[in-house]
């Protein structure tokens, strides 16, 4: 008989916690794999250098780099292309103002003239009739700096059409011309010439000259209810001259006044160096070669010279100013082996109103009317409808 075997078969129950437990452990294993590979992962990734930041502080990626120019692009570029022509468009429509500004200023002039001047063109020896206004337009443009302050060119203005109506009251009839265009009279250039001169700064100037004579326009100097002789120059030597220090007579608002405005223009010192026989030609005398000559001087109340003894030859201060083409009557001289040197100060016969004595002024705030009565002395200014009538009715 044989015998069964004792050994025990493991029971299907006890087979399947086996399988139970394998499974579990081979999760907990791919568990802890999945561990170890991250913190592999996470070190190899902490110890990678970092990439360098670019030199704005950020990295821009391609598409990130593509937008932002495309943005640029848009906005940018046509505020570039425009702001150029806007510029322009701005500068073109100022030059147009002006030039607008400058064109109705010269037509008020030309219209509201009631009285015309008849001025001699010296270079087509023709008279040109022009507009009372429109002349002096001409001749403070030419007699005075238009980059002067405003209250200077009024005054100037002021002066000039003072000048015109007393010379036009006082002329012969048998005079075909009231003025000519020079210094014998007051120097003038017509709208043309004045456009020819300044360029594209002709309508700046234009309008700055217009409105200084429309401001004084029909006004005139008077003393005692008269139009005066409105002496004027460009700079002194400190002070005006009295008429009778220059001129012969004696007129009462044409007296010496402090003009110390002056030291600063252009025109204040100039030296001149002359030959002998250049002094001798200009003067109608003789001097004595390799000698020192005797030179004795006296002088005005405004410190120019009154007579001037050069080795016993006595010549008035203005005599020699003009032969010589001095600058001014306010000179010293010196001599050098057979030269003789000049030394002047100031610029024009020095009666009247000095021109930058008027721009001193006019910085200082003084209006035109301030300058007129200072340099002309116990004048009025009047209107020339009141003083002058029948000048205004011709």
């Amino acid at each position: 008989m044989k015998m069964k075997s004792l050994r025990r078969r493991v029971p299907l129950k006890t087979n399947k916690h086996t399988i139970k437990q394998i499974q579990k452990l081979k999760k907990k294993k791919s568990a802890s794999k999945q561990q170890i590979l991250q913190k592999r992962l996470a070190t190899i990734t902490n110890k990678r250098p970092k990439a360098p930041m670019s030199s704005g502080g950020v990295k821009w990626k391609g598409p990130a780099a593509f937008i932002f120019s495309l943005v640029f692009i848009i906005l940018a570029v046509p505020t570039i292309i425009v702001v150029p022509f806007i510029s322009s468009s701005e500068v073109q429509s100022q030059s147009i103002d002006q030039e607008s500004e400058a064109k109705v200023a010269t037509t008020e002039l030309e219209e509201d003239s009631a009285v015309e001047v008849a001025v001699m063109r010296t270079q087509t020896d023709q008279i040109e009739n022009v507009p009372l206004e429109a002349y002096i337009t001409g001749v403070v443009a030419e007699e005075m700096p238009v980059e002067f302050e405003l209250e200077a060119l009024k005054a100037q203005a002021l002066a000039a059409r003072t000048y015109v109506v007393n010379k036009m009251l006082y002329q012969s009839e048998e005079d075909a011309a009231d003025v000519t265009d020079t210094i014998q009279d007051q120097v003038y250039k017509n709208d043309a010439e004045l456009r020819a001169k300044w360029g594209t700064n002709y309508n700046y100037n234009m309008k700055k000259i217009s409105e200084a004579v429309l401001a004084t326009k029909g006004q005139i100097i008077t003393y005692q209810d008269k139009p005066i002789d409105p002496q004027f120059f460009s700079t002194s030597n400190g002070f005006t001259e009295n008429s009778e220090d220059y001129y012969i007579n004696e007129i009462p608002y044409l007296r010496s006044v402090p003009s110390p405005w002056d030291e600063a223009s252009p025109y204040y010192l100039d030296q001149e160096t002359f030959t002998f026989e250049q002094v001798e030609s200009a003067l109608g005398i003789d001097l004595p070669n390799n000698k020192q000559l005797v030179i004795e001087s006296t002088r005005t109340e405004s410190k120019r010279v009154g007579q001037l003894n050069l080795e016993g030859n006595t010549f008035t201060g203005r005599e020699v100013r003009e032969k010589l083409k001095l600058r001014s009557n306010d000179f010293t001289v010196k001599q050098k082996d057979n030269y003789l040197i000049f030394t002047t100060k100031g610029n024009g016969h020095g009666v009247g109103m000095s021109q930058y004595g008027a721009n001193g002024m006019a910085k200082e705030g003084k209006t035109y009317e301030d300058i007129v009565k200072y340099y002309y002395k116990d004048v009025e200014i009047s209107k020339m409808d009141e003083a002058v009538p029948a000048l205004v009715m011709q």
